[in-house]
Protein backbone atom coordinates (compact mmCIF):
# COMPACT_ATOMS: atom_id res chain seq x y z
CA UNK A 1 0.00 0.00 0.00
CA UNK A 2 1.27 3.42 -0.77
CA UNK A 3 1.68 5.81 1.01
CA UNK A 4 -1.09 7.88 -0.36
CA UNK A 5 -2.70 5.16 0.15
CA UNK A 6 -2.26 5.02 3.75
CA UNK A 7 -3.12 8.25 4.40
CA UNK A 8 -6.74 8.44 2.54
CA UNK A 9 -7.14 5.12 4.65
CA UNK A 10 -6.76 7.09 8.00
CA UNK A 11 -8.62 10.09 7.08
CA UNK A 12 -11.66 8.30 5.85
CA UNK A 13 -11.20 6.28 9.47
CA UNK A 14 -10.92 9.55 11.29
CA UNK A 15 -14.40 10.61 9.86
CA UNK A 16 -16.16 7.44 10.86
CA UNK A 17 -14.65 7.61 14.67
CA UNK A 18 -15.77 11.42 14.26
CA UNK A 19 -19.80 10.50 13.19
CA UNK A 20 -19.51 8.12 16.00
CA UNK A 21 -18.64 10.68 18.41
CA UNK A 22 -21.66 12.75 18.08
CA UNK A 23 -23.89 12.89 20.84
CA UNK A 24 -27.54 12.08 20.56
CA UNK A 25 -28.24 15.93 21.96
CA UNK A 26 -26.06 17.12 18.63
CA UNK A 27 -28.12 15.23 16.70
CA UNK A 28 -31.32 16.08 18.11
CA UNK A 29 -30.37 19.58 17.49
CA UNK A 30 -29.51 19.11 14.04
CA UNK A 31 -32.85 17.09 13.24
CA UNK A 32 -34.70 20.43 14.68
CA UNK A 33 -32.80 22.54 13.10
CA UNK A 34 -33.53 20.59 9.93
CA UNK A 35 -37.24 20.43 10.51
CA UNK A 36 -36.80 24.22 11.35
CA UNK A 37 -35.82 25.20 8.14
CA UNK A 38 -38.28 22.64 6.23
CA UNK A 39 -41.18 24.50 8.01
CA UNK A 40 -40.25 28.18 6.94
CA UNK A 41 -40.06 27.12 3.48
CA UNK A 42 -43.37 25.60 3.25
CA UNK A 43 -44.78 28.77 4.86
CA UNK A 44 -42.97 31.03 2.44
CA UNK A 45 -44.05 28.87 -0.41
CA UNK A 46 -48.27 28.85 1.34
CA UNK A 47 -47.96 32.85 1.44
CA UNK A 48 -46.45 32.75 -2.37
CA UNK A 49 -48.99 30.87 -3.71
CA UNK A 50 -51.53 32.69 -1.85
CA UNK A 51 -49.74 35.78 -3.64
CA UNK A 52 -49.91 34.22 -6.63
CA UNK A 53 -53.70 33.36 -6.36
CA UNK A 54 -54.42 37.02 -5.68
CA UNK A 55 -52.25 38.55 -8.36
CA UNK A 56 -54.72 36.21 -10.67
CA UNK A 57 -57.74 37.87 -9.30
CA UNK A 58 -58.87 40.69 -10.86
CA UNK A 59 -59.44 43.92 -8.80
CA UNK A 60 -63.16 43.18 -7.58
CA UNK A 61 -62.73 39.58 -7.26
CA UNK A 62 -59.81 40.97 -5.12
CA UNK A 63 -61.79 43.19 -2.80
CA UNK A 64 -64.08 40.52 -2.44
CA UNK A 65 -61.37 38.47 -0.90
CA UNK A 66 -60.02 41.18 1.02
CA UNK A 67 -63.50 41.86 2.33
CA UNK A 68 -64.47 38.01 3.73
CA UNK A 69 -61.09 38.13 5.42
CA UNK A 70 -61.99 41.15 6.97
CA UNK A 71 -65.20 39.63 8.04
CA UNK A 72 -63.70 36.71 9.58
CA UNK A 73 -61.29 38.99 11.26
CA UNK A 74 -64.36 40.86 12.61
CA UNK A 75 -66.81 37.89 13.48
CA UNK A 76 -63.74 36.47 15.64
CA UNK A 77 -63.11 39.73 17.68
CA UNK A 78 -66.99 40.04 17.97
CA UNK A 79 -66.81 36.67 19.01
CA UNK A 80 -64.26 37.92 21.69
CA UNK A 81 -65.63 40.97 22.83
CA UNK A 82 -69.18 38.71 23.30
CA UNK A 83 -67.23 36.14 25.49
CA UNK A 84 -65.78 39.16 27.29
CA UNK A 85 -68.49 41.15 28.18
CA UNK A 86 -70.70 37.85 29.09
CA UNK A 87 -67.92 37.00 31.69
CA UNK A 88 -67.96 41.00 32.82
CA UNK A 89 -71.69 40.48 33.50
CA UNK A 90 -71.37 36.95 35.03
CA UNK A 91 -69.04 38.56 37.62
CA UNK A 92 -71.20 41.87 38.18
CA UNK A 93 -74.11 39.50 38.91
CA UNK A 94 -72.15 37.35 41.29
CA UNK A 95 -70.77 40.43 42.93
CA UNK A 96 -74.49 42.12 43.13
CA UNK A 97 -75.74 38.69 45.10
CA UNK A 98 -72.88 38.99 47.42
CA UNK A 99 -73.81 42.07 47.92
CA UNK A 100 -77.33 41.74 48.56
CA UNK A 101 -76.61 38.03 50.57
CA UNK A 102 -74.45 40.74 52.72
CA UNK A 103 -76.66 43.35 53.37
CA UNK A 104 -79.87 40.93 54.06
CA UNK A 105 -77.40 38.75 57.08
CA UNK A 106 -76.20 42.21 58.10
CA UNK A 107 -79.86 43.40 58.93
CA UNK A 108 -81.20 39.59 60.15
CA UNK A 109 -78.21 39.50 62.66
CA UNK A 110 -77.36 42.96 63.59
CA UNK A 111 -79.06 42.53 67.19
CA UNK A 112 -77.52 39.36 67.54
CA UNK A 113 -74.40 40.30 70.33
CA UNK A 114 -77.56 42.40 72.03
CA UNK A 115 -80.01 39.43 72.12
CA UNK A 116 -77.16 37.89 73.59
CA UNK A 117 -76.13 40.16 76.22
CA UNK A 118 -80.14 40.52 76.73
CA UNK A 119 -80.12 36.85 77.43
CA UNK A 120 -78.61 36.81 80.91
CA UNK A 121 -81.82 39.40 82.07
CA UNK A 122 -84.30 36.35 81.11
CA UNK A 123 -82.30 33.81 82.54
CA UNK A 124 -82.34 35.24 85.84
CA UNK A 125 -85.99 36.88 85.84
CA UNK A 126 -86.65 32.26 84.91
CA UNK A 127 -84.49 32.11 87.92
CA UNK A 128 -85.85 34.14 90.25
CA UNK A 129 -89.44 32.61 89.08
CA UNK A 130 -88.50 29.37 90.92
CA UNK A 131 -88.20 30.86 94.16
CA UNK A 132 -91.25 29.85 96.54
CA UNK A 133 -93.52 32.47 97.04
CA UNK A 134 -94.78 32.24 100.56
CA UNK A 135 -95.83 35.76 101.43
CA UNK A 136 -98.01 38.37 99.84
CA UNK A 137 -95.33 40.66 99.01
CA UNK A 138 -93.60 37.76 97.28
CA UNK A 139 -96.35 36.46 95.34
CA UNK A 140 -96.93 40.96 94.04
CA UNK A 141 -92.77 40.64 93.20
CA UNK A 142 -93.34 37.34 91.15
CA UNK A 143 -96.46 38.18 89.39
CA UNK A 144 -93.84 41.27 88.45
CA UNK A 145 -91.49 39.38 87.28
CA UNK A 146 -93.31 36.95 85.31
CA UNK A 147 -95.13 39.85 83.99
CA UNK A 148 -91.48 41.67 82.95
CA UNK A 149 -90.09 38.09 81.63
CA UNK A 150 -93.09 37.32 79.18
CA UNK A 151 -92.85 41.38 77.77
CA UNK A 152 -88.94 40.43 77.38
CA UNK A 153 -89.48 37.26 75.17
CA UNK A 154 -92.37 39.16 73.26
CA UNK A 155 -89.87 41.99 72.23
CA UNK A 156 -87.45 39.56 71.60
CA UNK A 157 -89.25 37.64 69.38
CA UNK A 158 -90.49 40.23 66.85
CA UNK A 159 -86.75 41.00 66.11
CA UNK A 160 -86.22 37.17 65.45
CA UNK A 161 -85.22 35.59 68.65
CA UNK A 162 -86.87 32.33 69.53
CA UNK A 163 -86.55 30.47 72.93
CA UNK A 164 -85.67 27.00 72.76
CA UNK A 165 -87.04 24.41 75.27
CA UNK A 166 -86.24 20.97 73.83
CA UNK A 167 -88.30 18.78 76.58
CA UNK A 168 -88.73 15.50 75.02
CA UNK A 169 -86.39 16.28 71.48
CA UNK A 170 -84.17 13.97 69.93
CA UNK A 171 -80.66 15.28 70.98
CA UNK A 172 -78.81 17.26 68.60
CA UNK A 173 -75.43 18.31 68.99
CA UNK A 174 -76.25 21.02 66.58
CA UNK A 175 -79.09 22.64 68.33
CA UNK A 176 -78.13 21.26 71.99
CA UNK A 177 -75.08 21.46 74.86
CA UNK A 178 -75.44 18.16 76.32
CA UNK A 179 -74.56 18.75 80.32
CA UNK A 180 -74.76 14.73 81.53
CA UNK A 181 -76.44 11.70 80.20
CA UNK A 182 -78.65 9.79 82.99
CA UNK A 183 -80.23 6.43 82.40
CA UNK A 184 -84.15 6.66 81.85
CA UNK A 185 -85.91 3.61 81.26
CA UNK A 186 -88.94 5.59 80.48
CA UNK A 187 -87.10 7.84 77.54
CA UNK A 188 -85.68 6.48 74.38
CA UNK A 189 -81.62 7.51 73.91
CA UNK A 190 -80.54 10.23 73.34
CA UNK A 191 -84.09 11.68 74.00
CA UNK A 192 -83.76 15.01 76.57
CA UNK A 193 -85.61 14.56 78.98
CA UNK A 194 -84.49 17.83 81.16
CA UNK A 195 -83.40 21.24 80.11
CA UNK A 196 -80.76 22.95 82.48
CA UNK A 197 -80.68 26.45 80.58
CA UNK A 198 -83.13 27.12 77.71
CA UNK A 199 -81.57 27.61 74.09
CA UNK A 200 -82.02 30.52 71.73
CA UNK A 201 -81.95 31.42 67.97
CA UNK A 202 -81.82 34.13 65.86
CA UNK A 203 -83.56 34.67 62.82
CA UNK A 204 -83.23 30.06 62.35
CA UNK A 205 -79.27 30.94 63.41
CA UNK A 206 -78.45 29.58 66.80
CA UNK A 207 -77.10 32.10 69.34
CA UNK A 208 -76.66 29.82 72.17
CA UNK A 209 -77.75 26.15 72.45
CA UNK A 210 -80.09 24.88 75.09
CA UNK A 211 -77.72 22.78 77.86
CA UNK A 212 -79.86 19.52 78.37
CA UNK A 213 -79.73 16.00 80.36
CA UNK A 214 -79.49 13.68 78.02
CA UNK A 215 -81.03 9.54 78.03
CA UNK A 216 -78.43 7.78 77.81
Amino acid sequence: MSEKDKQNQDVEKDSVEKQEELSEADKKAAEEQVQKVVDEALEEAVEAAEDDNLADLSDEERKIVELEKALEDAEAKAAENMDLALRTKAEAENIRRRSENEVSNARKYAIEKFAEELLAVVDSLEQGLQAKAEHEESKAMKEGMELTLKMTLSTLKKFGVEQLNPVEEVFDPQLHEAMTMVPSPDHEKNTIIDVFQKGYSLNGRIIRPARVVVAQ
